[in-house]
Protein backbone atom coordinates (compact mmCIF):
# COMPACT_ATOMS: atom_id res chain seq x y z
CA UNK A 1 0.00 0.00 0.00
CA UNK A 2 1.12 3.51 -1.05
CA UNK A 3 1.99 6.18 1.82
CA UNK A 4 -0.48 8.89 1.65
CA UNK A 5 1.62 12.54 1.43
CA UNK A 6 2.62 14.20 5.06
CA UNK A 7 -0.54 16.24 4.74
CA UNK A 8 -2.74 13.18 4.62
CA UNK A 9 -0.88 11.67 7.20
CA UNK A 10 -2.33 11.65 11.19
CA UNK A 11 0.30 13.00 13.66
CA UNK A 12 0.85 11.53 17.19
CA UNK A 13 -1.26 12.85 18.87
CA UNK A 14 -4.40 12.15 16.31
CA UNK A 15 -3.17 8.43 16.05
CA UNK A 16 -3.13 8.52 19.90
CA UNK A 17 -6.24 9.88 20.66
CA UNK A 18 -8.20 8.77 17.32
CA UNK A 19 -11.61 6.39 17.13
CA UNK A 20 -10.94 3.25 16.13
CA UNK A 21 -13.44 2.87 13.59
CA UNK A 22 -12.70 -1.06 13.40
CA UNK A 23 -13.23 -1.22 16.88
CA UNK A 24 -16.85 0.29 16.74
CA UNK A 25 -19.48 -2.06 16.95
CA UNK A 26 -19.60 -3.79 14.22
CA UNK A 27 -22.95 -4.91 12.68
CA UNK A 28 -22.23 -9.29 13.32
CA UNK A 29 -21.97 -7.73 17.38
CA UNK A 30 -25.39 -5.58 17.10
CA UNK A 31 -27.35 -8.51 18.29
CA UNK A 32 -26.02 -11.11 20.63
CA UNK A 33 -27.80 -14.90 21.28
CA UNK A 34 -27.50 -18.10 20.88
CA UNK A 35 -26.10 -19.83 17.73
CA UNK A 36 -29.27 -20.12 15.35
CA UNK A 37 -29.92 -16.08 16.05
CA UNK A 38 -26.28 -15.20 15.20
CA UNK A 39 -26.80 -17.19 11.79
CA UNK A 40 -29.93 -15.43 11.07
CA UNK A 41 -27.99 -12.10 12.01
CA UNK A 42 -25.27 -12.85 9.82
CA UNK A 43 -27.93 -13.54 7.38
CA UNK A 44 -29.67 -10.13 7.24
CA UNK A 45 -26.36 -8.43 6.88
CA UNK A 46 -26.16 -10.02 3.66
CA UNK A 47 -29.17 -8.41 2.22
CA UNK A 48 -28.78 -5.80 -0.42
CA UNK A 49 -32.42 -6.12 -1.43
CA UNK A 50 -35.78 -7.10 -0.17
CA UNK A 51 -35.78 -10.89 0.54
CA UNK A 52 -38.09 -13.66 1.39
CA UNK A 53 -38.08 -15.65 4.59
CA UNK A 54 -37.26 -18.51 2.55
CA UNK A 55 -34.19 -16.89 0.85
CA UNK A 56 -32.79 -15.80 4.58
CA UNK A 57 -33.69 -19.19 5.49
CA UNK A 58 -31.01 -20.67 3.44
CA UNK A 59 -28.86 -18.25 3.48
CA UNK A 60 -29.02 -19.26 7.79
CA UNK A 61 -29.07 -22.79 6.89
CA UNK A 62 -32.21 -23.00 8.91
CA UNK A 63 -36.10 -23.73 8.54
CA UNK A 64 -38.61 -21.34 7.16
CA UNK A 65 -40.46 -21.36 10.77
CA UNK A 66 -37.40 -20.28 12.72
CA UNK A 67 -36.48 -17.72 9.98
CA UNK A 68 -39.92 -16.01 9.90
CA UNK A 69 -39.99 -15.94 13.85
CA UNK A 70 -36.00 -14.64 13.94
CA UNK A 71 -37.20 -12.11 10.93
CA UNK A 72 -40.06 -11.13 13.15
CA UNK A 73 -38.40 -10.57 16.37
CA UNK A 74 -35.34 -9.08 14.50
CA UNK A 75 -38.30 -6.06 12.66
CA UNK A 76 -39.27 -5.66 16.43
CA UNK A 77 -35.71 -4.98 17.31
CA UNK A 78 -35.41 -3.02 14.20
CA UNK A 79 -32.73 -4.74 12.73
CA UNK A 80 -34.82 -5.08 9.45
CA UNK A 81 -37.53 -3.84 7.99
CA UNK A 82 -40.84 -5.85 5.88
CA UNK A 83 -40.77 -4.38 2.74
CA UNK A 84 -43.73 -6.37 1.50
CA UNK A 85 -46.81 -8.55 3.23
CA UNK A 86 -46.81 -11.68 0.62
CA UNK A 87 -44.15 -13.20 0.43
CA UNK A 88 -43.49 -11.53 3.27
CA UNK A 89 -39.64 -9.77 2.19
CA UNK A 90 -37.04 -8.11 4.47
CA UNK A 91 -34.22 -6.12 4.48
CA UNK A 92 -31.44 -4.72 6.51
CA UNK A 93 -32.04 -1.33 8.63
CA UNK A 94 -28.82 0.62 7.90
CA UNK A 95 -29.99 3.30 9.76
CA UNK A 96 -30.61 1.39 13.15
CA UNK A 97 -27.12 -0.26 12.60
CA UNK A 98 -25.33 3.65 11.81
CA UNK A 99 -27.07 4.70 15.06
CA UNK A 100 -25.96 1.57 17.03
CA UNK A 101 -22.28 3.21 15.66
CA UNK A 102 -23.01 6.70 16.65
CA UNK A 103 -24.29 5.57 20.00
CA UNK A 104 -20.61 3.65 20.54
CA UNK A 105 -19.13 7.13 20.04
CA UNK A 106 -21.37 9.01 22.00
CA UNK A 107 -20.36 6.59 25.15
CA UNK A 108 -16.58 6.29 24.41
CA UNK A 109 -15.63 9.71 23.79
CA UNK A 110 -16.09 13.25 25.22
CA UNK A 111 -17.79 15.91 22.95
CA UNK A 112 -14.00 17.48 22.94
CA UNK A 113 -12.43 14.49 21.53
CA UNK A 114 -15.07 13.91 19.07
CA UNK A 115 -14.30 17.64 17.70
CA UNK A 116 -11.10 16.94 17.55
CA UNK A 117 -11.10 13.53 15.37
CA UNK A 118 -13.51 15.66 13.40
CA UNK A 119 -11.15 18.55 12.75
CA UNK A 120 -8.55 15.72 11.91
CA UNK A 121 -11.19 14.24 9.53
CA UNK A 122 -12.01 17.26 7.90
CA UNK A 123 -8.90 18.22 7.12
CA UNK A 124 -7.80 15.50 5.82
CA UNK A 125 -11.00 15.62 3.13
CA UNK A 126 -9.72 19.02 2.25
CA UNK A 127 -6.32 17.57 1.36
CA UNK A 128 -7.62 14.98 -1.01
CA UNK A 129 -10.05 18.03 -2.60
CA UNK A 130 -6.64 20.10 -3.01
CA UNK A 131 -5.05 16.66 -4.54
CA UNK A 132 -7.96 15.64 -6.81
CA UNK A 133 -8.94 19.76 -7.47
CA UNK A 134 -12.36 18.20 -7.19
CA UNK A 135 -15.08 18.93 -4.70
CA UNK A 136 -16.07 15.05 -3.84
CA UNK A 137 -14.85 11.78 -4.39
CA UNK A 138 -17.26 10.59 -6.70
CA UNK A 139 -16.17 13.49 -9.30
CA UNK A 140 -12.44 11.89 -9.91
CA UNK A 141 -12.34 9.88 -12.87
CA UNK A 142 -10.03 7.15 -11.49
CA UNK A 143 -8.50 6.02 -15.10
CA UNK A 144 -7.73 9.63 -16.16
CA UNK A 145 -6.63 11.13 -13.34
CA UNK A 146 -4.08 8.10 -13.08
CA UNK A 147 -2.76 9.04 -16.91
CA UNK A 148 -2.28 12.46 -15.75
CA UNK A 149 -0.46 11.89 -12.90
CA UNK A 150 1.36 8.90 -14.11
CA UNK A 151 0.36 6.52 -11.16
CA UNK A 152 -1.47 2.95 -11.05
CA UNK A 153 -5.10 3.16 -11.57
CA UNK A 154 -5.28 0.82 -8.37
CA UNK A 155 -3.27 3.30 -6.55
CA UNK A 156 -5.79 6.53 -7.46
CA UNK A 157 -8.48 4.06 -6.65
CA UNK A 158 -6.85 3.43 -3.17
CA UNK A 159 -6.68 7.28 -1.99
CA UNK A 160 -10.65 7.49 -3.84
CA UNK A 161 -11.83 4.74 -1.64
CA UNK A 162 -9.99 6.58 1.87
CA UNK A 163 -11.26 9.98 0.76
CA UNK A 164 -14.75 8.28 0.74
CA UNK A 165 -13.85 6.52 4.22
CA UNK A 166 -13.03 9.92 5.35
CA UNK A 167 -16.36 11.36 4.67
CA UNK A 168 -18.33 8.57 5.75
CA UNK A 169 -16.30 9.24 9.12
CA UNK A 170 -16.89 12.57 9.28
CA UNK A 171 -20.86 11.70 8.35
CA UNK A 172 -20.81 9.65 11.59
CA UNK A 173 -18.71 12.16 13.98
CA UNK A 174 -21.09 14.90 12.79
CA UNK A 175 -23.93 12.70 13.68
CA UNK A 176 -22.89 11.82 17.27
CA UNK A 177 -21.29 15.14 18.00
CA UNK A 178 -24.82 16.80 17.10
CA UNK A 179 -26.98 13.90 18.55
CA UNK A 180 -28.72 13.51 15.31
CA UNK A 181 -30.31 10.52 14.10
CA UNK A 182 -32.61 10.61 11.44
CA UNK A 183 -35.12 9.26 13.36
CA UNK A 184 -35.75 5.62 11.27
CA UNK A 185 -33.41 3.86 13.93
CA UNK A 186 -33.72 6.34 17.28
CA UNK A 187 -37.35 4.76 17.64
CA UNK A 188 -36.31 1.16 18.33
CA UNK A 189 -35.03 -0.46 21.54
CA UNK A 190 -31.27 -1.62 21.80
CA UNK A 191 -30.65 -4.97 21.51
Amino acid sequence: MKKPREELQADAAEQRNAPDFDALTPPEDVVRGGRTRDDFFDAILTLDSPTTVEEVAERAEHGVDAAREYLEWFERMGVVTRVTESPATYERNEAYLQWRRIQHLQEQYSQDELLEFLQAATDRDESYATEFDVDAPEDVSITAYAREHDQRVEDVWEDVSLWMTTRRRIALLERALTGVDDGAAGQQSPA
